[in-house]
C-alpha cells in the first residue's frame, strides 16, 4: 500500500532529493573533465571566473550579516508563546537553513558556469551538437542541484518538526536570499552591458565582446551572477514557497480533508523531480539539429512523464485504500497548473523568439530609427500580458472549481495548481542555466580569437539561450502569481486561527482594504524604479571609467595593451551592493508598517494590490525586454542592413533599455511579492493577537 499518511514519502523526499543533488554532481564531473581549449581561451575565463568569485564573496559575505540579524528577530519574536518555547529557535534555525540551501544551490550552478562557458567555446569547434551537450549538461547541474536541495530540506525539517509554520521559516530563508542575489545580480549584470553596449559599440564601434572594451569582462562576469546565480535563488524561492503555501492550507484544512493534503506537494515535488531527470536525457542536438527545438522538446516530454507519474500515483493510492484518500480534483488542478504553465511559456516564446512577427516587425521598423523601436517593442510588451494573464485566470478557475467539484476547499486547489506549475522546475531551471553559459562562451570565443565558423555556432547556441530564458522568466513570473494567491489564502488562514474568527472577508468599501490596495499597487513600481535607477546611476560611472581608460591609454584600441578589467569588475560589484539596501527594506518592512498599524484586513489589501500590480509589470518588462535584445541580434545576423546600420544602432538603444527591464526590474518583482507574502504569513499571528488584544 502506499503510504501518504505517515512518513514513508517523507524519507523518499530525502533520499529522491539527494539522488538530484548526486545526478548534479555527476554532470558537474563530465564537465569539468572536457577540453578546456586554448590558453588564450583559458586566461579570459579565468578572468571571468574571478570576477565570479569575488562579487559572490562580498554578496555573500552581505548576506551572512543580514541572515544573521533577522534570524535573531525570528528568535525573538517568536520565542513568546508558552505553550511552544523553543518555536522562535527551531523558526531561526529553519530560516537560516533555507538561506543556506538557496545559496548553496546558487554557487553550485555559478560554479560550474565558469567553467563551462570555455569548454562550451571549445567544443562548438568540433561541432554545434558537442556544445550544446557541454553548456546544457552544465545547465543541469544548476537545475538537478536546486531541486534536490529543495525537496531535501523541505522533507527533512518537516520529518523533524512536523509543523509547516516552522518550513515557513525554511521559505523564507530562501525568499529572502534569493530577492538580495537575484537584484543585486540583476543591477550588476546590467550595469556591465549597458556601459559595454553604450561605449563598445554606439561610441567606439567594436563589437560586442572586444577585448579591447575595459568593459568587457564585467559584461561576462554579470551574466554568471546574474543569470545563473540570481535567477537560480529566485526560481527556488517560489519553487519553495509554492510547496510551503500549499502544505500551510492542507495544514489548515487537515480535520476535515485529511493529513495527506499536508504531504501531497512534496510528493508532486518527487514526481517532478524524477520527470525532470528522465527529460533531461532526451535533450540531444544532431549535426543539422536546432537547439531552441531541443531545449522545448525536454520540457514537453518531461510534462507528459510527470503527468503520467502523477496519474498512477493517484490511481494506485485509491486502489490501495479501497476509498478516494486522494482527491482526482487534486490531479486535475496540478495537471491544469502543469498544461497553463506550458502553455504561457509557449506565448512568451511567440513575443521573443526572433522566428516570429513580433521580434521582426521590432527589427524593421528600427530602420526608421530610436523611437519606433521603443514604441513598438513597449507596445508588443503590454500585448504578451493578455495571454499570460488570461492563463493565470485559468489556471485559478480550473484549479478552484475541480477542487471543490470533488470534495477539498478550492483555495488548497490554486496551491496545489502552483505546484503542479513548478514541478519541472529542475528541467526549466537547466534550459534558463544554459543561456548565460552559451553567451559566456559565444564571448570567449570572440576574445580569445577563435574562427568565424566557431563563433557562428556559439552565436546559434546563444540566440536559443536568450529565448530559453525569457520562456523561463515568463514561468516562473506565473508562477509566482499562482504562489502568492495560495500564500495569501494561508495568510487569511493564519489570521482566522490567531484572532478567533471563523471569517476573513476583504470588502473593498472597507476604507481600511482600500487604502491597503492602493498602497500596495505602488510597491512593485517603486521597487522596479529603485533598481534600474542603480543600474543607470553605476552604468554611468562605469561609461566615465571605460571613456577615461581609452582616452589616457591609446594602446588599448591599438591592441597593444590590456585594459583594466578589474576596475569596471569592482564598480558594478561595489555599486550593485549598495543599492541593495533600500529595495530589501521594501519587502520587509512595508507589509509589517501595514500590518501593525492598519491591521489584518488593510495588510490583506495591500498584498492584493501589490500581487495585481506586481505580477502584469514583471510580465510586461520580462516580455519586451526580451524582444528587443532578440531584435538587436536579428539585425545582427544580417537583416535590415545588420551590423553598424541605422536599424543596428536604434536596436543597440532598444537593447539599452530592455536590459534593465528584463534582468534587473521584471524578474525580481516576483521574488518581491513572494517575500513580502511570505512576511505576512509568518508575522501573522503576532499582526493578530497585537489587534486582537492591543
Amino acid at each position: 500500500m502506499i503510504d501518504i499518511t505517515g512518513d514513508t514519502w517523507l524519507y523518499i523526499g530525502i533520499g529522491c532529493g539527494l539522488a538530484s543533488i548526486v545526478a548534479a554532481f555527476a554532470y558537474y564531473r563530465w564537465v569539468a573533465r572536457q577540453d578546456p581549449g586554448t590558453k588564450k581561451a583559458q586566461e579570459i575565463a579565468g578572468w571571468i571566473k574571478e570576477g565570479s568569485s569575488t562579487y559572490l564573496k562580498k554578496l555573500y559575505s552581505a548576506l551572512i550579516a543580514v541572515a544573521l540579524v533577522l534570524g535573531v528577530v525570528l528568535a525573538i519574536v517568536f520565542s513568546g508563546d508558552a505553550s511552544r518555547p523553543l518555536r522562535g529557535l527551531w523558526t531561526a534555525l529553519a530560516f537560516g537553513f533555507g538561506a543556506t540551501c538557496s545559496a548553496l544551490a546558487g554557487y553550485l550552478g555559478m560554479s560550474i558556469a565558469v567553467k563551462a562557458n570555455v569548454r562550451t567555446a571549445t567544443a562548438c569547434g568540433r561541432s554545434l551538437g558537442q556544445g550544446f551537450n557541454v553548456a546544457y549538461k552544465a545547465g543541469a547541474v544548476m537545475g538537478l542541484a536546486m531541486v534536490g536541495v529543495a525537496v531535501f530540506g523541505m522533507s527533512l525539517l518537516y520529518l523533524i518538526f512536523h509543523d509547516t509554520e516552522i518550513i515557513l521559516g525554511f521559505s523564507f530563508g530562501a525568499s529572502s536570499l534569493a530577492l538580495l542575489a537575484k537584484a543585486g545580480g540583476g543591477i550588476y549584470t546590467k550595469t556591465a552591458d549597458i556601459a559595454a553596449d553604450l561605449t563598445g559599440k554606439v561610441e567606439i564601434g567594436i563589437p560586442e565582446d572586444d577585448p579591447r572594451n575595459p568593459a568587457v569582462i564585467a559584461d561576462n562576469v554579470g551574466d554568471n551572477v546574474g543569470d545563473v546565480a540570481g535567477m537560480g535563488a529566485d526560481i527556488f524561492d517560489s519553487y519553495v514557497a509554492a510547496a510551503v503555501a500549499s502544505m500551510l492550507l492542507g495544514t489548515s484544512y487537515a480535520s476535515t480533508i485529511g493529513i495527506q493534503y499536508v504531504i501531497l506537494p512534496l510528493i508532486l515535488c518527487i514526481l517532478g523531480i524524477v520527470s525532470s531527470l528522465a527529460g533531461l536525457q532526451f535533450v540531444k542536438v544532431g549535426p543539422n539539429g536546432k537547439p531552441g527545438q531541443a531545449l522545448n522538446s525536454g520540457t514537453i516530454i518531461s510534462c507528459f512523464i510527470f503527468a503520467i507519474l502523477s496519474t498512477v500515483l493517484f490511481a494506485v493510492a485509491n486502489a490501495a485504500a479501497g476509498q478516494m484518500v486522494l482527491s482526482w480534483g487534486a490531479l486535475i488542478a496540478t495537471l491544469a497548473g502543469l498544461l497553463i504553465g506550458v502553455i504561457i511559456g509557449f506565448t512568451t516564446d511567440y513575443f521573443t523568439n526572433d522566428e516570429h512577427k513580433p521580434v521582426q516587425h521590432v527589427a524593421k521598423v528600427s530602420a526608421s530609427g530610436t523611437g519606433l523601436n521603443i514604441i513598438t517593442g513597449f507596445s508588443y510588451g503590454l500585448i504578451s500580458m493578455v495571454p499570460a494573464l488570461i492563463g493565470i485566470v485559468a489556471a485559478i478557475l480550473v484549479a478552484y472549481f475541480s477542487a471543490d467539484a470533488f470534495g477539498l476547499p478550492g483555495v488548497y486547489g490554486i496551491g496545489i495548481a502552483a505546484v503542479g506549475m513548478l514541478s519541472l522546475t529542475g528541467v526549466i531551471v537547466s534550459n534558463d542555466a544554459y543561456g548565460p553559459i552559451v553567451d559566456n562562451a559565444k564571448g570567449i570565443a570572440e576574445m580569445s580569437g577563435m574562427n568565424e565558423e566557431v563563433i557562428e555556432s556559439a552565436d546559434k547556441l546563444d540566440s536559443a539561450g536568450n529565448t530559453a530564458k525569457a520562456i523561463t522568466k515568463g514561468f516562473s513570473i506565473s508562477a509566482a502569481a499562482l504562489t502568492v494567491l495560495a500564500m495569501y489564502s494561508a495568510y487569511s488562514e493564519v489570521i482566522m486561527k490567531y484572532s478567533g474568527s471563523s471569517t476573513f472577508i476583504l470588502d473593498i468599501q472597507d476604507p481600511f482594504v482600500l487604502s491597503g490596495i492602493f498602497l500596495g499597487t505602488f510597491v512593485p513600481p517603486l521597487f522596479s524604479a529603485l533598481t534600474m535607477l542603480a543600474v543607470t546611476r553605476n552604468a554611468f560611472t562605469m561609461i566615465g571609467e571605460i571613456r577615461h581608460q581609452i582616452k589616457e591609454r591609446p594602446g588599448i584600441l591599438a591592441g597593444t595593451e590590456l585594459p583594466n578589467y578589474n576596475a569596471c569588475v569592482g564598480i558594478a560589484s561595489s555599486g550593485a551592493l549598495r543599492a541593495l539596501v533600500l529595495p530589501a527594506l521594501l519587502a520587509v518592512v512595508l507589509p509589517l508598517l501595514v500590518g501593525f498599524i492598519m491591521g489584518p484586513k488593510a495588510l490583506g489589501g495591500f498584498l492584493g494590490g501589490s500581487i495585481f500590480i506586481g505580477v502584469a509589470l514583471a510580465l510586461l518588462m520580462s516580455n519586451a525586454g526580451g524582444l528587443w535584445d532578440n531584435a538587436k541580434k536579428y539585425i545582427e545576423s544580417g537583416h535590415f542592413g545588420g551590423t553598424g546600420s541605422e536599424a543596428h544602432k536604434a536596436a543597440v538603444v532598444g537593447d539599452t533599455v530592455g536590459d534593465p527591464f528584463k534582468d534587473t526590474a521584471g524578474p525580481s518583482i516576483n521574488t518581491l511579492i513572494t517575500v513580502m507574502s511570505l512576511v505576512s504569513s509568518l508575522f501573522a499571528p503576532l499582526i493578530a493577537q497585537y489587534h486582537l488584544f492591543g
